[in-house]
């Protein structure tokens, strides 16, 4: 199922747990569009990729993982559409050379994920594909490119776990000083279960704040 709307508070309301697998939700514009913890996700009318995704991961698995399962997707479609690396800083955000591209938000509704992307196309005042490499691109080839590499990411996942050495590979804080709540520390690194690993602890969830 396929739903598009030329504007909305976001397209996480656009879809519930009732709808197939693999529905989806695109907008060109979102009033309301949301990051992980209440942050506002600011985009530009018809610049962005802005879509959401309805999954439904068996019980045994953990529905936190899909930001990273996600945020890989998102790193491959963005290495092919510039010829460039991209990293993923823990736990859901895409960043090319330095600064943030793409964000991502997974969120349950009656056991299923609702995973929301927004990845910064041809925006001209924030970091995106265009500001990168100066090309301006039709957002619909991009966007078959993304579910069609979060398919086959998921499918992945669902058969081996998260994709450790991908995430390792593309590990945006590995080495950095942050604080994650009160706890501050250097990042050892993504383990392979999804959580953040510090020299003095292990993280589970938070907001990551570099420390200077």
């Amino acid at each position: 199922m396929r739903i598009h709307v030329p504007e909305c508070e976001s397209t996480q309301a656009l879809l519930d747990a009732s709808m197939p697998e693999w529905s989806v939700a695109t907008t060109e514009h979102q009033t309301g569009g949301r990051g992980r913890r209440g942050h506002t996700w600011v985009d530009e009318p018809g610049a962005s990729l802005l879509v959401s995704v309805l999954l439904k991961p068996p019980v045994e698995r953990n529905p936190a993982e899909l930001t990273l399962v996600a945020g890989v997707a998102v790193a491959e479609v963005v290495e092919r559409a510039l010829g460039r690396a991209a990293q993923i800083k823990w736990p859901n955000d895409v960043f090319v050379d330095g600064n943030k591209i793409s964000g991502g938000l997974a969120e349950l509704r009656d056991g299923a994920v609702v995973l929301g992307i927004g990845l910064n196309v041809n925006q001209s005042m924030y970091t995106s594909l265009r500001t990168l490499d100066g090309r301006e691109r039709e957002l619909e080839p991009l966007l078959d490119d993304l579910l069609a590499t979060l398919r086959r990411r998921y499918d992945g996942w669902l058969r081996d776990g998260l994709p450790h050495a991908d995430l390792t590979a593309r590990d945006f804080l590995r080495g950095r000083r942050v604080r994650v709540g009160g706890v501050e520390g250097e990042v050892i690194g993504i383990r392979a279960d999804g959580r953040l690993e510090l020299d003095s602890v292990i993280v589970d969830s938070g907001e990551v704040v570099f420390v200077r």
